[in-house]
């Protein structure tokens, strides 16, 4: 009783310290951030970039070894496979400056990288190779971190409480090698301490060492998602939710590829019913681990991912149906309210007809007075069928206008039903296709984008071979995250034995006009025969085009 007073009282005690934000405004960030994915990314291979300009190219072998590992450390979190490049390197260079400090650390250093992507007989390989006993003691704590990461990300794709035991030990003897005055000293102890449920103790120390980190700083990220852990443990919902947001957000602006928050959020949202967000985080997850080539992460992954996308398809599935269903319906009205105008526009022709009938009878009774008697009678007679007549048409008019006015008064009070609903946000997709044509741009470009993909995946050499087939100085040079261009594009369809203009036009909507030029100026272009041109562009894939 006196340890959960306690942690109560910490709680109502650190919370307030550093929880300015409330978790709708942190929500709302990390929502900004996902749209601005991409341009956190771009600023990280520009500065990368910016980096590699500098070198010099008189650089010292030692110089070199400095620069390549700093490389590594900015590729570390954002592109495994740029990583290993950059560490072979330096195993190449400390092979021949004979130096085994230089060349056990960037062994270690690859230990890590290896095991993040799979190749874990690598990763044993080089841990075996390397004897502890001789490593110099500024390496040891890489040491024991390498080994703690490795059986970290082999415990994810085979699970074993032996596994997670080995993880433990390797960090206790890592916390005898490091400076107890270091973060990395702290928040290792921290790990430690939630490991063995001493939750209170650790949330204590997060929130201290949080509110001296910076967001922009990579240890923000791993302190939230700690925080967050510590909620999960103690079932807090909203705090679990609150840091490993804020942990995610931060991940996000520093272009971090490897991290495990938006996969935990993604469950939060799932266990509380947001599917939308669920999925939404997932597919970031997967796409940051299928970037950074980070396969333990993917692993991890497949499993929520398959939950939360089955039961998003179900629920789209129900949205779509619904959709349908109210379509049908506004079909159905809009038959009925057409058939009922036509028939009372017959109606009032019939009347007009009446009418017209009528003064042509007038018209021969004014010359008709012979019988006057007789006619006046006739006359009466006929006009008291004809008033009858008028009555009942008269009825039959006002019948049908409000028929008419009925069914409009229903379409319109349809129309603003729906409307109120997408205004709710309870169907977004109705609304955004009765207001706006942003959906059909937004799946053209999504189907543009899938076809891309799916192209370049049945010919992954297809830009390559097609750029063989130009002269040199008119090859296609791609903008940076394009796929295929138009042009591309316009041969890829060709590739896919669709030759006819018309439906390439229909397909791309572009002009007849504009895709007859894009495949002249092509054959312009070509360094083989234009009449040949596309016939060899159709054997891309099935032929070598040296040959």
């Amino acid at each position: 009783m006196k340890k959960y007073l306690l942690f109560v009282f910490t709680l109502l005690i650190c919370f307030p310290v550093y929880s300015s934000d409330s978790t709708a405004t942190i929500l709302n960030k990390l929502n900004d951030a996902l749209k601005k994915k991409q341009y956190y990314v771009k600023l990280k291979e520009e500065r990368i970039l910016n980096f590699k300009k500098i070198k010099s190219a008189d650089l010292t072998k030692e110089q070199e070894y400095n620069y390549n590992k700093a490389l590594y450390a900015e590729y570390q979190k954002f592109n495994s496979d740029s990583a290993i490049f950059y560490v072979k390197k330096n195993l190449k260079i400390a092979a021949e400056l004979q130096n085994k400090e230089l060349s056990d650390l960037a062994n270690l250093q690859l230990v890590s990288l290896y095991s993040s992507s799979g190749k874990y007989r690598e990763s044993e390989g080089i841990l075996k190779s390397i004897d502890k006993r001789k490593l110099s003691v500024t390496l040891l704590p890489t040491y024991y971190i390498a080994y703690r990461e490795f059986f970290e990300h082999y415990a994810a794709n085979s699970y074993n409480k032996r596994y997670i035991e080995q993880i433990q030990q390797y960090r206790d003897s890592l916390l005898t090698v490091l400076d107890p005055s270091s973060l990395n000293y702290k928040i290792n102890k921290i790990q430690q301490e939630i490991y063995q449920k001493k939750y209170a103790v650790a949330q204590k120390k997060l929130v201290d060492l949080l509110q001296y980190q910076k967001e922009d700083n990579p240890q923000y990220a791993m302190i939230a998602y700690l925080l967050g852990s510590i909620y999960e443990g103690t079932h807090q919902l909203e705090l679990r939710k609150k840091y490993y947001a804020l942990s995610a957000t931060s991940d996000i602006k520093n272009a971090n590829k490897d991290n495990a928050s938006l996969q935990e959020l993604a469950l939060v949202f799932y266990e509380v019913g947001d599917v939308d967000m669920a999925y939404k985080l997932t597919q970031s997850a997967i796409e940051d681990a299928l970037y950074c080539n980070v396969q333990f992460r993917t692993l991890l992954m497949s499993e929520v991912y398959s939950i939360i996308n089955t039961v998003y398809l179900e629920r789209e599935a129900k949205r779509k149906t619904e959709l349908q269903l109210y379509l049908l319906c506004i079909s159905l009205l809009s038959v009925f309210l057409i058939v009922a105008v036509i028939y009372v526009y017959k109606q009032m022709k019939k009347v007009s007809k009446i009418r017209g009938e009528l003064y042509e009878s007038g018209q021969k009774l004014a010359e008709l007075n012979k019988d006057i008697t007789e006619t006046n009678n006739q006359l009466q007679e006929r006009n008291a069928q004809l008033s009858e007549s008028n009555h009942i048409k008269e009825e039959y008019i006002a019948h049908f206008f409000s028929l008419c006015s009925t069914y409009i008064n229903k379409l319109e009070n349809y129309r603003i039903t729906l409307n109120k609903k997408a205004t709710a946000k309870q169907f977004d997709e109705i609304y955004k296709m009765l207001k706006s044509t942003t959906l059909v741009d937004t799946e053209l470009e999504e189907l543009y984008k899938n076809f891309d993909s799916i192209f370049l995946n049945l010919y992954p050499t297809f830009v390559k071979d097609f750029n063989e087939l130009l002269i040199k100085e008119e090859q296609i040079v791609l903008k940076q995250g394009e796929l295929l261009n138009t042009e591309l594009r316009i041969f890829a369809l060709i590739r896919l034995g669709i030759t006819d203009s018309v439906k390439i036009a229909a397909f791309l909507r572009y002009s007849l006009s504009t895709i007859y030029n894009y495949r002249t100026r092509a054959r312009n272009k070509a360094a083989v025969s234009r009449n040949d041109f596309e016939e060899m562009v159709m054997k891309i894939g099935l032929i070598s085009l040296k040959a």
